[in-house]
């Protein structure tokens, strides 16, 4: 039963020796050439480390993605906020009382009668600024707009020029108009 096949058959005569070592040495070339052995047991303590490896990884990489999210955010905010500051309109010496809301709550600023009329042609916004009300030329709005919508609170359009054939016309609603 100890006899391997290569044994029975070199006692039957029917290999000879020389040709059973060139048969092993062939078989070690191969195994060596191709890299072919038997993989060493899978370990569960070592299966167990590459998946918590794995997951702290995914976990890493989440964790940078928020913070490159949050330093864009904080970029843009600061772009936005350098943009109205470097564009506000001076407001000095207003009398005249404008009044828009922010959100529920009503608010005041006080400009002159140019600002006042500007405002109500869309030629000026109000902006909000951290804790504070700005105005800042259309233009300016539209980009701050783009940026974050819910800055820009008060973009009046443009009036648009009567038609022609329209017969009121010639009565135009007072800008002043208080219901």
């Amino acid at each position: 039963m100890g006899n391997s096949l290569q044994e029975q058959l070199l006692k039957a005569g029917l290999v000879s020796e020389q040709r059973i070592k060139d048969v092993r040495t062939d078989k070690r070339k191969t195994v060596k050439q191709t890299g072919k052995r038997t993989p060493p047991a899978e370990d569960p303590a070592r299966q167990a480390a590459e998946r918590a490896r794995a997951e702290k990884a995914a976990k890493d990489r989440e964790l940078n993605r928020q913070r490159q999210d949050e330093a864009q955010r904080r970029a843009r905010e600061n772009e936005t906020r350098q943009l109205i500051h470097t564009h506000r309109v001076v407001r000095e010496g207003g009398d005249l009382a404008y009044n828009f809301t922010d959100g529920t709550s009503l608010k005041r600023l006080y400009v002159n009668k140019d600002l006042h009329a500007r405002l109500v042609d869309g030629r000026l916004a109000v902006v909000r600024q951290d804790a504070f009300y700005e105005l800042v030329p259309a233009e300016i709005a539209v980009r701050v707009r783009e940026r974050d919508a819910s800055l820009v609170l008060v973009h009046n359009q443009p009036a648009k020029q009567p038609e022609v054939d329209d017969p009121y016309a010639e009565f135009q609603v007072p800008d002043d108009l208080i219901w």
